[in-house]
């Protein structure tokens, strides 16, 4: 069996991300005007946006969206998470050099590549940059109807979606592919943003620091509305167990996909999934950071398939 975990560091964005270099905050108002309300001198006397305001960060990423993205309309609720718009494109730019390193140098595109998206959350988000980027086709999966319902209106209202994005409600909380895929279903890979915490009270926690370091101001747990957003952010166990629980599943359809694969926001988490990882006879795992400012995370992506198996999956679907 061989385990390849690759352990280079990356130290900024992808060479691909859109948004690797300093915002252009005049084009990105042209996108969303709303947005110059939230832009203001920071102490260097450069405009900037105020980073600890929910409503600033939602109109930047829907400028990002528009500008970079061509986007037409990304309504969802403001009690959802609002996904920065970089780290999600890196998430999807390594996965698909991952599916070139497996294709002679070429990254698959369009209809041949579906990939499963589990937590597809309310606003869509790695569908659309997957879509806009490589026109690949997606399955989104979550287990709020409310998500599913604002995940598919996005779908509906931007023609550059439409017929490229199945949206699917998990009906049982305690699955994560079962229920999703068929059983004589394929996809090509499966990207997952797990939730990261245990607890409404970690969760809490983890946002007045990070409030606290993004403004300096200590925010109150009372003001914090958390109550919409509790399944995207708390799983019972927390992200190792939502992993543990999605390795095992993996094992169970190891011949339906051929990369598996989530971020791991805990770099303590590591050793425990690799070795969950070994136990279930994965013959390859890969573990590829990523870095977006101050924040480190990492990409685990693992195949169950053989030599062989993968060279079939590339002649039989990846073919032009």
């Amino acid at each position: 069996m061989s385990l390849k975990k690759n352990q280079q560091e990356k130290a900024r964005l992808h060479p691909r991300n859109k948004n690797r270099e300093r915002y252009d905050l005049s084009a990105l108002i042209t996108a969303a005007p709303k947005l110059k309300k939230h832009v203001s001198p920071n102490k260097f006397g450069d405009d900037s946006i105020d980073f600890s305001s929910p409503l600033a960060i939602k109109l930047l990423n829907k400028a990002l969206l528009s500008h970079y993205y061509g986007l037409e309309n990304w309504e969802f609720p403001d009690e959802n998470l609002c996904p920065p718009i970089p780290g999600r494109a890196d998430y999807i730019h390594y996965m698909a050099d991952l599916l070139c390193e497996n294709n002679f140098g070429t990254i698959p595109t369009g209809d041949k590549i579906t990939c499963l998206d589990v937590g597809l959350g309310a606003s869509c988000i790695y569908p659309i940059i997957g879509i806009t980027e490589h026109q690949w086709n997606f399955i989104g999966s979550d287990i709020n109807p409310l998500s599913i319902e604002s995940a598919q209106n996005i779908v509906n209202s931007n023609s550059s979606l439409k017929g490229k994005v199945e949206c699917r409600l998990q009906k049982n909380p305690k699955n994560i592919f079962q229920g999703i895929l068929g059983k004589a279903e394929k996809v090509d890979l499966t990207i997952c943003n797990p939730p990261f915490h245990s607890s409404i009270e970690e969760a809490q926690k983890g946002t007045q620091r990070k409030t606290k370091n993004l403004s300096g101001k200590k925010v109150n747990p009372a003001e914090l509305n958390l109550a919409g957003i509790s399944k995207e952010l708390v799983y019972d166990g927390g992200e190792y167990r939502f992993i543990q629980n999605m390795i095992r599943e993996s094992k169970v359809i190891s011949k339906n996909c051929y990369w598996f694969s989530t971020l791991v926001s805990k770099q303590s988490n590591l050793k425990g999934i690799y070795q969950l990882l070994e136990r279930a006879e994965a013959l390859q795992i890969k573990m590829i950071p990523l870095g977006t400012g101050n924040k480190s995370s990492r990409i685990v992506a693992w195949t169950f398939l053989s030599r062989k198996e993968r060279k079939e999956w590339k002649e039989t679907r990846w073919k032009n």
